[in-house]
């Protein structure tokens, strides 16, 4: 395959949201690209955004390594990789040289370019450069949702400087909560989650959380310390939604409260991130579909539903 173009199969969202087989075609390897074989790929909440466009959908891809372009420095034919949702940038501006290349001004990221490739495929062509290699103790198909998911979380907590002797509220146990209630509880974190009933106490309190709050149909929530955000607490809104966020002026301000933005982990971030995982032996909790049309259409529907627990992972059928 060497020097050969490279054709392979991809799946399409559509105007109607209906999930479409196509194929990709490449021409042969160059610079720092390199092709992997796509044995397992998350679903990630954001993929449904792009489930209407004629793209080829999917951004938590892990799978091996088969052929490397002639500038590919540091991994080989064989390794297990992953990719998520930065695909390149600029590597000059003051982001990129200070290791915040997510805020590039030039970044691509997933839904922006690159249309024809994507993790709901056979194969992708990534550059090396923005490829992960995944510990030999994490399985890919735990890997995978790593790749959006775990670098989400894990991002906020490691790049805005929260402490072993924080106290770190997490609202809902889904595919980012699940994961957060982990990682910040070995980070040494007092854990406290917040979810609508106290049907998933049980589990959130087995993933490490030390306090749980069940908040439906609540006037006035009550915790365990004088208020539910400390003075100069820190809000992280990491899910992706349209529209405003409004939020009450005068506590804002008599409270010192902040909000902080945050995307997907930077490369550096994102490696500390599987090796800590692999360390404290996180993952995921996942449920599998098979990577074809029918299997994804089907993992799509259980998460429109709210049935997921709590990562869809979709698994190569060859």
């Amino acid at each position: 395959m060497a020097g050969q173009s490279i054709d392979f199969t991809t799946y399409r969202g559509s105007k109607s949201g209906a999930i479409h087989k196509s194929s990709t075609h490449r021409d042969p390897l160059k610079g720092d690209q390199v092709l992997m074989k796509i044995t397992h790929s998350g679903l990630c909440g954001t993929d449904e955004h792009y489930r209407s466009a004629d793209q080829v959908l999917g951004h938590e891809g892990a799978g091996v390594i088969e052929e490397v372009g002639p500038e590919v420095r540091t991994m080989k034919k064989g390794d297990n990789v992953g990719f998520g949702y930065l695909q390149n940038s600029c590597g000059g501006c003051e982001q990129c040289m200070t290791g915040h290349e997510t805020f590039c001004p030039e970044r691509v990221m997933y839904g922006m370019a690159n249309f024809d490739i994507g993790s709901f495929a056979s194969h992708a062509v990534w550059r090396e450069a923005y490829l992960f290699k995944i510990p030999e103790s994490i399985p890919n198909q735990y890997a995978a949702p790593l790749m959006c998911g775990g670098a989400t979380v894990f991002g906020a907590l490691e790049m805005y400087g929260v402490r072993p002797t924080d106290r770190v509220g997490i609202i809902g146990v889904g595919g980012l909560g699940h994961l957060a209630i982990q990682f910040a509880a070995n980070m040494g974190c007092e854990v406290v989650v917040f979810s609508g009933t106290d049907s998933k106490k049980e589990e959130a309190t087995r993933l490490g959380a030390m306090e749980f709050y069940a908040t439906k149909g609540l006037k006035e929530l009550k915790v365990s310390k004088p208020s539910v955000l400390a003075p100069g607490a820190t809000i992280f809104p990491l899910s992706v939604a349209s529209g405003n966020l409004e939020i009450p002026y005068m506590p804002l301000i008599m409270n010192g409260t902040r909000i902080q933005g945050s995307v997907v982990a930077p490369r550096a971030i994102h490696d500390k991130m599987l090796e800590f995982a692999a360390v404290h032996k996180i993952r995921p909790l996942i449920e599998e579909f098979p990577l074809n049309e029918e299997g994804i259409e089907k993992a799509f529907e259980h998460l429109d539903h709210g049935e997921m627990r709590y990562r869809g992972v979709l698994v190569a059928q060859d």
